[in-house]
């Protein structure tokens, strides 16, 4: 479970805000946002110092007293994860928006940053003390328990850990449950069946596990994958699904679905890598035939069969992608692949550039849009007259003085938006070529050392070993 820890901030608000918005911190400032103020360290130290003041009537610049500590301008939390947790990026980032709304409310005044420089990821969180209602946030011990108890919260809906049986609860199971095993249909074949659905349309192995959670599972990423269904009580790793479901046939399942389809065979010139694909394909169809092999089915809605075994798949589509691309030999592939780590990671940068454009357009355009709508009430309230003035200083620090301004804005952030999607488009082309072409790599390197098929028969040795000796261990 992630461990919270808090700072109070007595003075230099500025500086805390500074170095958690550092952008070889936070990706370029892809992994950051705010609420209630912008999303970077001027404006949105402008926007807190703006409500601090008007609530506590005092200087949120004001310097350290003689004696004491002074007033605390603002808070910093600090969610750390273990890197066992294996979470992403994206993950992190989700996690600390959903915490900061659940834990503080919509009125607070908020910046959130997720750090990917240490050995683990970790939020970053910059609360004025004050929310736009006048709402006051205090650190000690009584809210910092209360925090962490929000913070499991948030991270349990998000699969990190699963709930701990209480003790002396009792044993009773739920009905779907005892319907299930009436059925014999298992909670296992029903996170099957979800893996099954979702398998023609993800992109990658993430984007799965981050739709399953969108349907109600539970997953949690460590050296194995676990998944629990709702209303299921213990989660159970994807390799006990069956050879479908381990983790490396999963990401294959998902990387070559449709690569090489459609792609001619006949017409090729001689290649070393083509040469040694050919071989290897009729031994593995072989072993699929005999008997000695794992089984691994490419499609589950179809019986196993030879041609339906994911391994000879997988072998046939590496061999359209050798014979489309031209490619001859091991060497000619890894300057391929050398090129495209170039080209992808010119690609990160300038999604990453794009990205956090956006993401302040946005803000900004929030900001002026919020301005606008307030100026033209005949009657404000408190708070609505303090968002005015925050919104007016963060347009006028922004050179937004109309609303012909504000169109502009609105202009800029569409296009922006638009740039941003297409780039995102050819940032996953890129991408996925550079993991096909990784992968025939490693498939030569096994095939030409010799490897590729004593590996599928000492798997299959194993495997029916386990399947002996837990045979044996029921029957004693």
């Amino acid at each position: 479970m992630p461990y919270v820890k808090s700072i109070s901030i007595h003075s230099t608000v500025n500086r805390s805000l500074a170095y958690i918005l550092n952008p070889a911190k936070t990706d370029d400032l892809v992994y950051t946002t705010s609420l209630n103020c912008m999303t970077n360290a001027k404006d949105a130290y402008l926007a807190m110092k703006s409500v601090y003041e008007h609530y506590s009537g005092e200087k949120f610049n004001a310097p350290m007293p003689i004696k004491g500590k002074g007033s605390v301008k603002a808070i910093h939390y600090i969610q750390s994860f273990d890197p066992n947790e294996n979470i992403t990026p994206e993950q992190a980032h989700r996690i600390a928006k959903a915490f900061a709304r659940k834990t503080f409310g919509d009125d607070c005044q908020i910046v959130i940053a997720t750090h990917l420089d240490k050995g683990h990821l970790h939020n970053h969180f910059i609360l004025n003390t004050y929310s736009l209602t006048g709402e006051k946030f205090n650190d000690n011990w009584t809210t910092r328990k209360k925090i962490r108890e929000y913070s499991d919260r948030v991270c349990l809906a998000f699969g990190i850990q699963p709930i701990a049986p209480n003790k002396g609860q009792s044993r009773n199971i739920a009905y779907n449950e005892w319907e299930h095993k009436q059925r014999g249909t298992s909670w296992k074949q029903q996170i099957r069946l979800a893996i099954d659905s979702l398998i023609s349309s993800v992109k990658n192995l993430d984007e799965l596990l981050y739709e399953l959670e969108l349907q109600g599972y539970k997953v949690r990423k460590g050296k194995y994958i676990s998944i629990k269904a709702p209303g299921q009580k213990r989660s159970v790793r994807t390799k006990t699904l069956g050879e479908d479901y381990t983790t490396e046939s999963l990401a294959s399942r998902i990387l070559w679905r449709d690569v090489g389809a459609g792609v001619d065979l006949s017409d090729y010139e001689p290649s070393q890598l083509r040469d040694a694909y050919q071989l290897v394909i009729g031994d593995v169809m072989q072993l699929a035939a005999d008997g000695r092999k794992v089984q691994r089915r490419r499609d589950n809605q179809l019986p196993y069969s030879p041609k339906n075994d994911m391994d000879v798949y997988k072998l046939s589509a590496q061999l359209t992608i050798i014979n489309r691309d031209r490619i001859h030999s091991i060497g000619e592939l890894e300057g391929k692949i050398e090129a495209l780590k170039a080209e992808y990671e010119n690609a990160r940068q300038q999604v990453n550039t794009l990205t956090s454009q956006h993401e302040r357009l946005t803000t900004l355009l929030q900001q002026a849009e919020t301005y606008f709508a307030l100026m033209d009430k005949p009657m404000l309230t408190e708070t609505e007259q303090l968002k005015l003035n925050f919104c007016r200083q963060t347009l006028q620090n922004n050179n937004i003085n109309s609303r012909s301004n504000m169109e502009h804005l609105q202009a800029v952030q569409r296009e922006t938006g638009k740039k941003m999607t297409a780039l995102k488009e050819n940032f996953k082309s890129c991408q996925q070529l550079y993991e096909v072409y990784s992968d025939i790599a490693k498939t030569y390197y096994d095939i030409s050392k010799g490897d590729y098929i004593s590996k599928l028969v000492e798997e299959e040795r194993r495997s029916k070993k386990q399947e002996f000796q837990l045979k044996r261990s029921k029957t004693i």
